[in-house]
């Protein structure tokens, strides 16, 4: 009995590799392959059925988990390219607009890359300018507070990303239950430091609608005719939204500075008037990220030589970007300065060193991030009975 069994076994193997061999086995091998890949933990026979659109619909939702299990509706959350989409606990809605920030279910893609980071060492902490720091003894190409690599770091950049898309969509719609905050954040540094960079990674999952940039170049004409925060004030976030300024009030006093644009007594009196403003602002309810991008000299010059090499970069260069070089040792005095009279216990400064870009996006994510978790902006309470809306559009 046990032979016959075993010729009948090696016969259907047989039958098996035969049909495999013929182009609709190979087809359907490749959809199997293809299916696995899309979902690495389906399981090949739910797989093979996907491939061959045999598949129950029971089994299209039921796929097993990250750890071989499946929730209690049997659906695997919708992924956006590889990541899958964060979710929120939904904790009382009724909470107060500034309550305690709540537990957030993080992606599953961050659990692998959040062991090796470290938990306990905020980047604000880390990259926070303090009394005493001086730029000068700063490496612009270490990665504090990152013990990993660039592969590591992009992994992390990518499975944070919609964390900032989810957050960024409840703090819009925590105005329509009469919220009134906003979050700025504040990117400065010399030429081709990376700003436009952090702007398109940081900020990719996020919706533009929800999104204010603003990048400052040299003040027009009707600029020049009002105080120098004229500009700023127009270019704010409204309620609901986050803003990046790409360059900034800090352009007033650094390039005025450093070119001796308006004398040194009124570039003194603007760092306390920039600190009141940003006060004011702070106490209205917006608040403040700021984050300066630093790059050595020779890193520079080989970010804006192949600006010069390749054409799809051209666009991107100046005349005034090699000028500037020129006076490297009078911004870096500038900066210190900055550093010294605005890094204030309501909005300090981070330093980021920016030579490595994929470090210098991570740390400016997680900045953010840090502080939208401690905002913790909430879904709002609805001002209509929603069982009812359900029967009446049930009836329409």
């Amino acid at each position: 009995m046990a032979k016959t069994k075993g010729k009948g076994a090696k016969k259907a193997a047989k039958n098996k590799k035969k049909q495999a061999d013929t182009p609709r086995g190979k087809e359907a091998a490749l959809g199997v392959k293809q299916a696995q890949q899309g979902d690495p933990t389906l399981d090949r026979d739910v797989a093979h059925a996907i491939a061959s659109g045999q598949a129950s619909k029971d089994d299209k939702k039921g796929k097993k988990g990250k750890k071989g299990k499946k929730d209690k509706k049997g659906k695997k959350d919708k992924q956006v390219g590889k990541v899958v989409k964060a979710r929120v606990d939904p904790a009382a809605s009724a909470a107060v607009e500034h309550a305690a920030p709540k537990v957030y279910d993080t992606p599953v893609d961050v659990e692998p890359v959040a062991k090796k980071l470290r938990p306990d060492e905020p980047m604000s902490e880390v990259l926070r300018v303090r009394r005493g720091f001086v730029l000068a003894d700063f490496d612009p190409s270490s990665t504090p507070g990152f013990d990993e690599g660039r592969k590591e770091g992009e992994e992390a950049l990518a499975a944070y990303a919609p964390e900032i898309g989810e957050w960024q969509e409840r703090l819009f719609a925590e105005t329509k239950g009469g919220g009134t905050r906003s979050v700025l954040l504040v990117l400065q540094g010399l030429d081709s430091a990376g700003k436009g960079g952090i702007v398109r990674h940081v900020m990719s999952h996020a919706d533009p609608a929800g999104i204010k940039a603003t990048s400052f170049k040299a003040p027009t004409e009707e600029e020049r005719a009002h105080d120098f925060l004229w500009r700023i004030r127009k270019a704010l976030p409204a309620a609901g939204q986050i803003g990046v300024f790409d360059r900034s009030h800090y352009e007033d006093v650094l390039v005025t500075k450093v070119r001796k644009l308006v004398p040194a007594t009124e570039v003194t009196k603007r760092y306390a008037i920039i600190n009141a403003f940003e006060r004011e602002i702070i106490e209205n309810g917006t608040q403040i990220v700021k984050v300066f991008l630093y790059i050595s000299k020779d890193e520079q010059r080989a970010r804006l030589m192949e600006r010069l090499d390749r054409p799809d970069k051209r666009y991107k260069y100046t005349p005034g970007d090699t000028d500037n070089r020129a006076f490297w040792d009078d911004y870096m005095r500038a900066f210190q300065m900055m550093f010294n009279r605005t890094s204030t216990q309501l909005a300090p400064w981070h330093i980021i060193p920016a030579n490595n870009k994929w470090f210098a996006r991570y740390a400016v994510q997680q900045l953010l991030l840090e502080r939208l978790r401690q905002m913790s902006p909430d879904w709002p309470v609805p001002d209509y009975d929603i069982e009812l809306e359900k029967e009446r559009l049930a009836n329409t």
